[in-house]
C-alpha cells in the first residue's frame, strides 16, 4: 500500500516529501562538513550535543547516542585527543565528570557543522514569524503524535 492510498490526502504526501527533502539536504551538508573536518558521524553528533549541552555528563551523552559505556569512553577519549572536548571533574563530587566543547562552532572550520542550519535560519527569516511559529507548532505535534504510535 502506498502512502497516498493510506492517507488519501495529497497534502500529507507533499509534507512528507518536503520533510524527506529537508532531511536529505541537511544530511548531505553534514556529510560534507564531516569530510571537511575529518570526523566521523558519531564524533560529529557527540560534539554537537556537547556544544549544545555544556557540562553534560558522559552517561547523558551515552543515552543520547545510544551506545555502550565502553563506546562512550572510547569516543570521549578520541575527542579529547583531537582537542575538541575537555573532560572536567565536578568540584563537589570528584566521581562526576562533565564534558565541554573546546572548539568554537560559530567560527571556521567547525562552523561547517552548523552551515546548513545557519542557511536555513536565514531562509526562514524571509517568512512571517507567525507562519514559522504555526509550522513549528504543527510539526512538533505531528512528530509527537507519530512517535506515540510507533511500536
Amino acid at each position: 500500500m502506498t502512502l497516498m492510498a493510506a492517507t488519501e490526502a495529497p497534502e500529507v504526501s507533499e509534507l512528507i516529501q518536503a520533510l524527506r527533502d529537508y532531511v536529505d539536504a541537511r544530511n548531505a551538508a553534514l556529510i560534507d562538513a564531516r569530510r571537511e573536518l575529518g570526523v566521523n558521524e558519531l564524533d560529529a553528533r557527540a560534539l554537537l550535543f556537547i556544544a549544545d549541552n555544556p557540562g553534560v555528563r558522559p552517561s547523558q551523552l551515552r543515552d543520547y547516542l545510544g551506545i555502550t559505556s565502553a563506546g562512550i569512553t572510547t569516543l570521549v577519549d578520541r575527542l579529547i585527543s583531537r582537542e575538541t572536548v575537555a573532560r572536567e571533574s565536578d568540584e563537589k563530587d570528584r566521581r562526576v565528570v562533565h564534558l565541554t566543547a573546546l572548539v568554537d562552532l560559530e567560527n571556521e572550520p567547525w562552523s561547517a557543522l552548523y552551515r546548513f542550519d545557519t542557511a536555513f535560519q536565514r531562509a526562514a527569516d524571509d517568512y512571517p514569524v507567525e507562519q514559522i511559529a504555526e509550522f513549528s507548532d504543527l510539526l512538533g505535534k505531528l512528530t509527537a503524535g507519530t512517535t506515540s504510535r510507533l511500536p
